[in-house]
C-alpha cells in the first residue's frame, strides 16, 4: 500500500488504494496474530557471521527511483568485500500483497514497506525491531516523525531515507493579481474562514472562477482521503480518528462533522483537475497536494510558493511518513542487514536517493544540508512542519505540525472507512451519518479482531 505517494505519480496513489483494499480483506475476521513473530510471539533474528548474501525487496518505483537505489546498492558493495545485495523490485500494486501472503520465514532480510501498513506487519510477525542490528547513531539521527510512523509498542521497526509533506501549493502572480497576502510559516497559516474569503478573491482572476485544486484526480475515497485531506482537516480541527482504539465518538464527533462539511463547502471554487494540469497551466491559483509534484511545478519558477494548510482551530496540520525500510522477522543474517540499512541511512545515500524523487530527506543530518527543505531553501516551508513533529493523534498539540497516521494493525480498515466518508460528505452526504457509518464499520471490524491486540 502507498500513502503519500513514493513517487510524484499520481498512478501509484491509485495502485496504492487497492493495495489498501487487499490489505484491509486480509485483516478482516483474522482473529489475531500470526504464530511466528519478533518479541512477544517467540521468533527473533539470527545475526550470523555479518558477510554473504543479503536478500532485500522493494517496491518498482519510478525510473530515478530506482536507478537511484540501484547506485546507493553499488556503493555499498564497493565499500566492503564480504556482503552483496539481491536486489528484487515488485509492482507497487501488488508489493503489499507479496508481504501480506508471504511466511514470516519467507521474507528477505531487508524490506521495504509504507508507512502505515508496519503495524500489521508487525502484529502479523512479519519484522524485527532494529535495536541492536542497526546502529545508535543511526537511529538517533531518524527526524522525530519519521521515527513515530515506524515505532510500534515503544520499540522501532524502521528507517526512512525519505519523509513525505503537504501543502498549498501557490502561484504568486495569480495570489498578486487578487491582492492574496499569503502566510509562510505555519503559524500564521490562514484560518478556515479566512481561507474562505481569499478564495472568494481569487475567483475573479483565474479563467473559469474555480482558483482551487484538492487532488481530486487522486480519489477521496482512498488513500489520498485519509492521508492528504481528511486526515489534516481532522487534525487541524481538534479531531482523530481514533481515541482509545476506537472509532465511535471519535471519528463522528462535533469538531469533525463541522470541519470536514467546512472543507465540502469549497466544493465550489474547486477544479476537479481531471487532466492534471489545473495549477501548471494556470487554471487555478492554489494546489492541496503534497512534495512530490514539486518537480512538475518548478516550471512556475519565481511564481511558485509553498503555504500552510488552512487552519481549522487547532494549528494547521500535515500528515507525515511514507515508505521505510525494515528487516524480516526471521532473517538468519541480522548482523549484513544491519549494516546495510546504516549504509542507506548515511548522508550520501539518502541525498542520492531524495535528489532522484524529490523527497525531503528523513535523516537529522541530511534536511539540515538539503538544497531544496534545509534554512533558506525553496521548500523550507515543508522542512520546518516536518520538524513540527506531533507524533500519534493523541499526543497533538496547537503548535506541532506533522502528524503520524493511526499507528494500529487495522489502520488498513481505518483509512477505507474514513477515505469513503470524506468522499460522500464532498458529494453532499451529511457529515454526522456518513462519519458515524464509518465509525460503527470500524469498530465492527476491531472487535472481530480482538482490538487487534497481541
Amino acid at each position: 500500500m502507498m500513502t503519500i505517494p513514493k513517487s510524484p505519480s499520481g498512478a501509484r496513489i491509485l495502485a496504492a488504494a487497492a493495495a489498501v483494499s487487499i490489505a484491509a480483506l486480509a485483516l478482516t475476521g483474522c482473529g489475531g496474530p500470526g504464530t511466528s513473530s519478533t518479541g512477544s510471539t517467540g521468533a527473533a533474528v539470527t545475526a550470523g557471521s555479518g558477510e554473504g548474501t543479503i536478500n532485500v525487496w522493494a517496491v518498482d518505483g519510478q525510473a530515478a527511483e530506482n536507478d537511484a537505489l540501484k547506485k546507493i546498492i553499488s556503493n555499498f558493495e564497493s565499500s566492503q568485500s564480504k556482503i552483496k545485495v539481491n536486489l528484487k523490485l515488485f509492482p507497487s500494486d501488488q508489493y503489499t500483497k507479496a508481504v501480506n501472503s508471504a511466511a514470516p520465514g519467507d521474507l528477505p532480510d531487508v524490506l521495504d514497506f509504507d508507512g502505515p501498513t508496519l503495524a500489521s506487519f508487525v502484529y502479523n510477525g512479519k519484522m524485527a525491531p532494529l535495536k541492536g542490528s542497526v546502529s545508535d547513531a543511526t537511529l538517533s539521527n531518524q527526524t522525530d516523525s519519521i521515527k513515530s510512523q515506524n515505532t510500534v509498542d515503544d520499540a522501532v521497526y524502521g528507517v526512512g531515507m525519505m519523509n513525505a509533506g503537504l501543502a498549498l501549493w501557490g502561484n504568486k502572480k495569480l495570489l498578486d493579481a487578487a491582492g492574496v497576502a499569503y502566510p509562510t510559516t505555519p503559524e500564521k497559516a490562514w484560518t478556515a474562514d479566512e481561507f474562505t474569503g481569499v478564495l472568494d478573491k481569487l475567483a475573479t482572476v483565474v479563467p473559469g472562477g474555480k482558483p482551487l485544486d484538492l487532488s481530486e484526480q487522486y480519489g477521496f475515497a482512498g488513500e489520498w482521503g485519509t492521508c492528504c485531506s481528511a486526515g489534516p482537516v481532522i487534525w487541524s480541527g481538534g479531531g482523530t480518528m481514533l481515541k482509545d482504539n476506537k472509532a465511535s465518538g471519535a471519528l463522528d464527533s462535533d469538531a469533525n462533522v463541522k470541519s470536514l462539511t467546512q472543507f465540502a463547502s469549497w466544493k465550489k471554487y474547486t477544479d476537479p483537475n481531471a487532466d492534471g494540469l489545473a495549477f501548471t497551466s494556470g487554471r487555478v491559483a492554489l494546489s492541496w497536494v503534497g512534495h512530490w509534484t514539486y518537480p512538475t511545478y518548478k516550471a512556475l519558477g519565481s511564481d511558485l510558493v509553498s503555504i500552510p494548510l488552512p487552519n481549522f482551530g487547532k494549528g494547521t496540520k500535515t500528515a507525515s511518513g511514507t515508505f521505510a525500510w525494515g528487516m524480516g522477522a526471521t532473517t538468519k543474517n541480522g548482523a549484513a542487514a544491519g549494516k546495510f540499512l546504516d549504509f542507506l541511512m548515511t548522508d550520501q545515500s539518502v541525498s542520492t536517493y531524495t535528489d532522484a524523487n524529490g523527497a525531503p530527506p528523513a535523516t537529522k543530518t541530511a534536511l539540515a544540508a538539503s538544497t531544496l527543505y534545509g534554512p533558506g531553501k525553496q521548500l523550507q516551508l515543508l522542512g520546518d512542519q516536518l520538524s513540527k513533529a506531533c507524533g500519534t493523534e493523541d499526543q497533538i498539540s496547537d503548535t506541532c505540525v506533522s502528524v503520524t497516521r493511526p499507528v494500529t494493525a487495522g489502520y488498513p480498515v481505518v483509512t477505507d472507512q474514513v477515505g469513503k466518508a470524506e468522499a460522500a460528505i464532498y458529494a453532499g452526504k451529511d457529515a454526522k451519518a456518513a462519519l458515524s457509518a464509518a465509525a460503527r464499520a470500524i469498530d465492527q471490524n476491531f472487535a472481530d479482531n480482538d482490538g487487534y491486540k497481541k
